[in-house]
């Protein structure tokens, strides 16, 4: 991992903006003078003001005004990751029960690299990430051949303004929380082990009983099984987040919407469709983003444990230099399927 080039800079960013949307094209503003993107690098689309688009739809309004930008720009090789921003369509429906073709528009962006030369991906199902577990490789094209998406959103502007706010004061320091929801020998337990030994003892707070933990200064990365922890009944841990946090949880639908729930909505149980929030009681990564975490994963549908992201990949490459677009991919073992990352791609720790 010490031999890694340095992050790439705002030369390899792609920012989607959808005109329709006031709150995507004062984002795009927003991150595009922040960072320093160039505005070749800025693609500017009426898309559908809507979470949920058809197939058709992606292809139409999505992916072939993308694919103009980059083409017509020289930018294919160029650009290693591809920015959305609110109010980009977030899912693409399924065609049917079972046809298995449902994704987040991030994750089927990040297979388009190959279609871009002549390599459709197949969308029923999940596509292999040629990325994920490459713990010592720089990112690159053509050795790659995808692109790395995160999306810049939250519930409202102010949330987004602080995501990119904080990405740019991001320093390697505080605590690494790693909670799991037992003892026992769970395949997501057991990454979770494997993190917190990969990790300087004295950065991480590690706890494997039935509590929750909760109130914890300085946190610098959190991963847990989120609401998929019996034991977890708050929306807000009341932790105090540093500039460049992250987290990510085992739950299946924590990127399902955007939309902000009523402040007396709490996290609720399948049973009881009363203690639903669009369309499921489960923990949302957008809580973690207002209450001040730099970046999250997510899923719009359900992702299987074993396609999340691994969070003994991820957390040990942030902790060692990876900016947030790679340390996340290199943990998510698909493409064209159920994941997000919110944050700003180019955010680092830089070296411990």
């Amino acid at each position: 991992m010490c031999g890694l080039a340095a992050a790439q800079t705002a030369q390899n960013v792609l920012v989607v903006v959808n005109e329709a949307s006031g709150t995507s094209r004062a984002i795009g503003d927003y991150y595009i003078q922040r960072r320093g993107i160039p505005l070749e690098n800025i693609c500017r689309v009426a898309m559908p003001v809507t979470e949920t688009i058809s197939r058709a739809e992606y292809d139409a309004a999505v992916v072939r005004p993308i694919g103009q930008c980059l083409k017509s720009r020289g930018l294919v090789e160029k650009i290693l990751y591809i920015v959305t921003t609110s109010d980009v369509p977030l899912r693409i429906a399924a065609s049917g029960e079972r046809a298995g073709d449902g994704a987040s528009v991030d994750s089927e962006l990040a297979a388009f690299y190959a279609d871009l030369h002549g390599h459709p991906h197949p969308l029923k199902g999940p596509m292999v990430n040629p990325f994920f577990a490459q713990r010592s490789s720089t990112f690159r094209h053509p050795d790659f051949p995808i692109y790395l998406v995160t999306r810049l959103t939250g519930y409202d502007f102010p949330d987004v303004r602080g995501i990119i706010d904080r990405a740019l004061a991001a320093r390697n320091r505080g605590k690494f929380v790693i909670d799991l929801k037992s003892s026992d020998d769970a395949t997501g337990n057991n990454w979770l082990r494997t993190a917190a030994i990969a990790l300087p003892s004295d950065r991480v707070v590690f706890d494997e009983s039935d509590r929750v933990l909760s109130g914890v200064k300085d946190v610098i990365a959190y991963a847990s099984w989120g609401s998929n922890d019996p034991h977890r009944k708050q929306r807000d841990l009341g932790f105090h987040w540093l500039p460049g946090a992250i987290a990510t949880e085992f739950v299946s639908t924590n990127g399902r919407t955007f939309q902000r729930p009523p402040d007396t909505w709490t996290l609720g149980n399948w049973g009881d469709r009363k203690t639903w929030f669009a369309g499921a009681p489960q923990s949302l990564t957008a809580d973690y983003i207002h209450q001040g975490a730099t970046g999250a994963s997510g899923h719009v549908d359900e992702p299987w444990l074993q396609l999340t992201p691994r969070p003994d990949y991820l957390l040990p490459a942030y902790y060692h230099g990876r900016n947030l677009a790679e340390s996340y991919w290199v943990s998510i073992p698909a493409v064209s399927w159920q994941n997000i990352i919110v944050g700003d791609p180019l955010c680092a720790l830089g070296k411990p």
